[in-house]
């Protein structure tokens, strides 16, 4: 018997009772809410289902607790090497969801929100106290469900053998999970939105992209969506170098014979030494994320990029947006805030910009006054996450969609402000989540203020209204205009702040990142 397994409830712990399809759960009574967790929605991807799509749970007998988060999937220790996520419990129930829900009433009918977490597909999960969704759930009226997924080696590595973006693949089979039970606990399967940041955004892009996700969800948000999709090519070299570091090639035959707990050391070693394939792996080897969703032409056939263009999401609801100081929150992480050299700020900008030499030249010319530090963070921010989220609201448009598209502004309090409105900033604002996980750096564990709170209530509405009716309380993005919601202390609506960004990489694709050279034996 598993920890998660049946008990027999005393009277102290009886809660509410949802029956789903595999079986009777049993939550809690939270803080007005019901609440439920690890909530399995496939087997577990070990032993025969290691490396494999995900498959159906197996139904249980009696009634099973749902009281405590399932085990993180296998992952990296955390951002440049720096642990900043919670320990989960142990085991291989990795695919398990959550659901807060202010009535488990089938007949209530209430819109549905379904978060994936990011960590650069190689880190994170859905029991971090950071994404306790209450508030949403609370404040906003709605279901919300928080899923698990495989990252690292075991969701993404491209492996001989066995499918691509299995990560992806869980994330699908998780929303199949909410279709055929959300019902039961209060939720309309019909009003779905899937939401998510950094490389959660990430997969909600390409969930908009993927044939096997159509019909599962209604609308998507997407919080700080990186540019980085590897070309097939490219993800099976870095699999070979990856597989080389655990002692083995690059099958799942091989991977399988490695304890999924230590897999994730064959990835963190490979990020150690990324810069030394730069003349192979290009723009990727200074990221030091060795993970990425797959072009692979199956289970991701396109970019979401050229997907939505083509119309593939036109039917579907989408706010997208960035915050302003991306990059800031890895440089402070790097201890580089106000220390980049100006041969480090030329490297930068030579190998991101545009046009290389040329794209450098452009983004000192559009930035003048701008220090190193400045020059490094703009265009570190522009080509990983601003850019690429500003070009999915255009492809949207582009394919016959509609887009609203939002920008962080609010400085994070914590190191002096001089973290500005960085990557990250955007999950305790919307949660609520303030002093948890990465909340700790950006509000330097002091007292929350008035201001903060303003705006995290401001998030929540926005995002539930637009779960709700599709609106989030602004007006669609055009290309003419190019209004955008500012979010700030003084929310406000705008022609696009990053306008001397938006114009510097005009005319540029997001394609899958090519292999530079030929694959590795």
């Amino acid at each position: 018997m598993t920890t998660s397994e049946s008990q027999t409830p005393t009277s102290e712990t009886a809660g509410p009772v949802v029956r789903t399809a595999t079986g009777a759960v049993r939550g809690r009574h939270e803080a007005g809410l019901a609440v439920f967790r690890g909530i399995p929605f496939a087997e577990p991807p070990v032993g025969g289902a290691r490396f494999q799509a995900p498959r159906p749970a197996r139904p249980w007998d009696g009634t099973r607790e749902a009281y405590a988060f399932g085990p993180p999937p296998p992952q990296d220790v955390g951002i440049q090497g720096r642990a900043g996520l919670s320990a989960g419990p142990v085991g291989d129930d990795w695919l398990t969801v959550n659901v807060w829900t202010p009535e488990p009433d089938p007949s209530a009918g209430r819109p549905v929100m379904v978060w994936i977490y990011g960590g650069a597909y190689k880190m994170g999960h859905a029991g971090q106290p950071g994404y306790d969704a209450q508030r949403i759930a609370r404040d906003g009226d709605v279901v919300v469900v928080t899923c698990n997924y495989r990252v690292g080696v075991e969701g993404f590595a491209r492996l001989d053998g066995v499918p691509a973006n299995r990560g992806l693949l869980d994330q699908v089979a998780a929303l199949e999970w909410v279709q055929a039970n959300i019902a039961a606990f209060g939720g309309d399967p019909g009003q779905v939105t899937v939401f998510g940041e950094s490389a959660g955004a990430g997969s909600v892009a390409s969930l908009l992209a993927m044939p096997r996700a159509r019909g599962l969800f209604r609308r998507a948000v997407a919080q700080s969506v990186p540019g980085t999709f590897f070309s097939d090519e490219l993800a099976r070299d870095i699999a070979a170098a990856l597989a080389a570091e655990a002692g083995h090639r690059p099958t799942a035959a091989e991977l399988a014979t490695v304890d999924p707990r230590r897999l994730p050391e064959a990835g963190q070693s490979l990020s150690a030494k990324m810069l030394q394939y730069r003349d192979r792996w290009g723009r990727v080897a200074p990221t030091v994320t060795p993970f990425a969703p797959v072009v692979d032409g199956d289970v991701l056939p396109t970019t979401p990029w050229q997907a939505l263009a083509s119309g593939a999401a036109r039917h579907i609801d989408l706010l997208v947006g960035h915050n302003r100081d991306e990059f800031r929150l890895f440089m402070a992480l790097g201890g580089m805030l106000g220390k980049v050299t100006e041969d480090q700020a030329t490297a930068a900008l030579r190998l991101l910009a545009p046009g290389g030499e040329a794209g450098e030249r452009a983004y000192r010319s559009a930035f003048p006054d701008a220090s190193p530090t400045d020059l490094y963070a703009r265009v570190q921010t522009d080509w990983l996450f601003a850019i690429p989220s500003l070009r999915l609201a255009e492809a949207q448009l582009a394919g016959g969609g509609r887009a609203h598209v939002y920008e962080l502004t609010w400085p994070a309090p914590g190191n002096g402000g001089a973290l500005g409105a960085c990557h990250a900033l955007d999950i305790p604002l919307l949660f609520g989540t303030f002093h948890a996980d990465l909340g700790n750096l950006l509000f330097a564990g002091g007292e929350t203020t008035a201001e903060a709170e303003e705006l995290s209530m401001r998030f929540r509405r926005a995002w539930t209204s637009f779960a709700r009716t599709g609106d989030p309380g602004w007006p669609a993005y055009d290309t003419e205009a190019r209004l955008v919601q500012v979010l700030d202390v003084r929310p406000t609506v705008t022609a696009y702040p990053e306008e001397r960004s938006r114009r510097l990489w005009e005319g540029h694709d997001f394609i899958p990142l090519p292999l530079l050279a030929p694959a590795l034996p």
